[in-house]
């Protein structure tokens, strides 16, 4: 993509309300607009940093047996009632102008997916199931806050699991529950992120959420050190001790709920009567689990944990392009064009800043967006036939051969 037609630029004035970290950066690097407290807009950089954290997703849960299919937003009070869970705060409603019909806005999807697998499911032999979607969830937020960390429209993928007995519902919540730390090393916060007990409510002992550190999170939580896990403030009674290991030593830290993982069991089984005959004929209940990621919220906590002084560092595998082409005179704009529509033959995500501005104004900007490779075209180096070759994460460049750009670059990527 050539920059001069990008949709969006870069921004140095914010509003102030623009608190957290990523909040801020996104909102200068033209990654988001916000439309008005906790509802933003995905610009075309934004959406596709947002899509390669799908891909990501989808690759791993794909792996492990789930199917992906988009349940509506728009759901009938009547789903809501069976589980009585129609009367919440955090719900938005609407009524039809036709009828007396009315609505929830899908803040979650128990209700539609649970009798969606009923119509499919009668027989053992039909089990174990699991499908997902990552979809737009909405939760009216009274405090909406931290960027895209706390908002009432958000993006989600949602699993859920269908199996005969509480044992198969274990083996494969512990199957999602590795394939997540997977998720969360391809996106580049791993090391930050941290299996954490939470309570499991009405539904189990605990359940396990994945917090990220973060000053602005809204959780706080005690982390592990022997065991690498954490447990949430919000279940911890009398003296802290880890769940896991028994330990006392719990260093406490401030966090972002990234995901969550639950065993249902018979929640909403039971109110929707979804059951299935075993092998001896008999009815039995089905047991469920659900398993939360957050996209978006992911998206925000990338941010959060890569930048600098400067603007972002986007981790390869989620930034917008692999390369920023940046030609420094407009001397050199057709060397630089012809490397552009190279990169482009090879297949290699390029924003080619093509504009009419100074050196100081492109590298600005290309440090506020913080793709990971950037190439420098300019006079001096055409004349000596190289190009110079600047990872965002690095001070000091490396000088290629204009021919060995391709290979070299795709060593780097």
């Amino acid at each position: 993509m050539k920059q001069s037609v990008l949709f969006t630029k870069t921004s140095r004035d914010i509003s102030k309300e623009a608190e957290a970290l990523n909040h801020k950066l996104l909102l200068k690097g033209g990654f988001i607009d916000q439309l008005s407290s906790g509802i933003f807009t995905l610009l075309p950089l934004g959406l596709r940093v947002v899509k390669k954290i799908e891909n990501i997703v989808r690759e791993e849960i794909n792996s492990i047996g789930g199917q992906e299919i988009l349940m509506p937003a728009l759901i009938p009070k009547e789903n809501w009632q069976k589980t009585d869970r129609w009367n919440l705060d955090v719900a938005f409603k609407t009524k039809s102008n036709y009828g007396k019909k009315e609505y929830g806005l899908g803040w979650t999807h128990e209700e539609v997916v649970t009798p969606l697998v009923k119509k499919f499911t009668a027989s053992y032999r039909d089990l174990p199931k699991a499908v997902y979607q990552i979809q737009t969830k909405f939760r009216d937020e009274a405090r909406p806050k931290a960027g895209l960390f706390r908002v009432r429209e958000f993006s989600m993928k949602d699993l859920y699991s269908f199996h005969k007995d509480e044992k198969d519902l274990e083996s494969y919540y512990q199957t999602v529950k590795e394939r997540y730390y997977k998720i969360y090393e391809k996106v580049g916060i791993r090391q930050s992120t941290y299996l954490t007990f939470a309570s499991g409510g009405e539904f189990s002992k605990y359940s396990h959420e994945f917090q990220m550190i973060s000053s602005f999170g809204e959780d706080t939580i005690f982390i592990c050190d022997k065991c690498e896990v954490a447990i949430n403030k919000e279940i911890v009674k009398g003296e802290s001790v880890c769940p896991n290991c028994g330990s006392k030593e719990l260093k406490e830290e401030r966090a972002i709920e990234v995901g969550n993982i639950f065993k249902l069991n018979d929640k909403f089984s039971k109110p929707f009567n979804l059951t299935f005959t075993n092998d001896s004929g008999k009815e039995n209940i089905i047991v469920m689990g659900c398993y939360g990621f957050g996209i978006t919220r992911t998206f925000g906590a990338v941010a959060e944990v890569y930048n600098d002084k400067n603007g972002l560092m986007w981790p390869s595998a989620v930034a917008p392009f692999a390369v920023h082409l940046l030609n420094l005179e407009e001397s050199v704009k057709k060397s630089a064009e012809k490397i552009y529509e190279n990169l482009n033959k090879e297949n290699i995500e390029v924003l080619w800043d093509d504009r009419n501005l100074s050196a100081a104004e492109k590298f600005k900007d290309s440090d506020l967006i913080g793709i990971p490779l950037r190439i420098i075209v300019s006079n001096k180096n055409i004349k000596l036939g190289k190009l110079e070759i600047k990872k965002r994460a690095l001070k000091e460049p490396v000088f290629i051969e204009i021919n060995r750009l391709v290979p070299e670059l795709k060593k780097m990527l």
